[in-house]
């Protein structure tokens, strides 16, 4: 738990605390003017909201064996260049990443996956945000790409957009 504390004009403040109640669980809100008398202080107490990713084992059940996606992956650059499965390529391509640090983080292994899988899971996210994909265009869950959760945990929303793709092959 922490506390979060905000000047702002007063006007804004129902504004804030709003925000603050969507992003994170909040406590009890509390407002004191400034010395000045022209703002107010807000304190917040929060704390992060568990996600409801699906869990990877769910997500990726029916997932191919990582060597058949590394080579759907090698395969389906050349059609993503192209621009054909561009949305199919990022989202398996991000879910391989993710597996791969998922076992390295299994196996205490450091590497470089769990930044790439980061990466591609933000380039996924970054298509679906600009295709305008509406709540019936992504997953059935409840996270968008520009969700706060989305944001601070790219990976997931990974694993709910390939649960739900999977789902439907």
């Amino acid at each position: 738990m922490f506390e979060i504390r905000v000047i702002c004009a007063p006007a804004e403040a129902d504004t804030v605390t709003q925000a603050l109640a969507e992003t994170f669980t909040t406590g009890a809100v509390r407002q004191y003017p400034t010395r000045d008398g022209d703002r107010v202080r807000v304190y917040v107490t929060a704390e992060q909201r568990p996600s409801h990713w699906p869990a990877p084992e769910a997500a990726y059940a029916k997932a191919p064996s990582i060597i058949s996606e590394i080579g759907w992956t090698a395969r389906g650059a050349r059609d993503c260049l192209r621009g054909i499965q561009v949305r199919e390529f990022w989202l398996r391509k991000s879910a391989l990443l993710d597996r791969i640090a998922l076992d390295d983080e299994h196996h205490a292994v450091s590497g470089e996956a769990a930044r790439l899988a980061v990466e591609a899971a933000r380039r996924l996210m970054e298509l679906d945000d600009a295709a305008g994909l509406g709540p019936s265009g992504y997953a059935d869950g409840p996270y968008t790409p520009d969700h706060p959760d989305s944001v601070r945990e790219p990976r997931g929303y990974v694993r709910q957009e390939y649960a739900v793709w999977i789902g439907k092959q």
